[in-house]
């Protein structure tokens, strides 16, 4: 019975704490993921794009890396579909990308490794769709 008395000024005093600081929890949280995500109300720009092969195929599964002109590291990750097409939703404005292909595991039928002809640059002026193509060569 000693050990509950004693317990209970601390208890108390943990739930007064925790339902003070509850209700701002989700807003700190969404404060940090709202400034880089986009919400489906923005406006946005579309890069479209489609990886063609050396045999001018469109090419299945090959990973798309896409970042903006000023960063070093891709932000974006994606692959491309059936159709060898594939599509990031980026913010509307005036920005630079650059679209490129990550093909180390990528190879022709006959085992002959491809290679990315030259990285897209791609420039956004609104919100718009601008379609590009990668090339593949062997």
């Amino acid at each position: 019975m000693r050990v509950l008395i004693r317990r209970q000024p601390l208890l108390l005093l943990l739930v007064l704490a925790f339902g003070a600081l509850a209700p701002r929890l989700p807003l700190l949280a969404n404060a940090r993921s709202a400034s880089k995500k986009l919400k489906p109300t923005d406006k946005y720009a579309l890069i479209f794009g489609t990886v063609w092969g050396p045999d001018n195929h469109p090419v299945y599964g090959v990973r798309v890396l896409i970042r903006r002109a000023s960063d070093k590291k891709p932000k974006w990750e994606l692959y491309s579909d059936h159709a060898g097409e594939f599509a990031q939703r980026v913010a509307a404005g005036k920005n630079d990308y650059i679209v490129t292909a990550d093909l180390k595991s990528v190879k022709t039928t006959d085992g002959r490794p491809l290679h990315l002809v030259e990285d897209v640059p791609v420039h956004v002026e609104y919100d718009e769709r601008v379609d590009i193509g990668l090339h593949l060569a062997r």
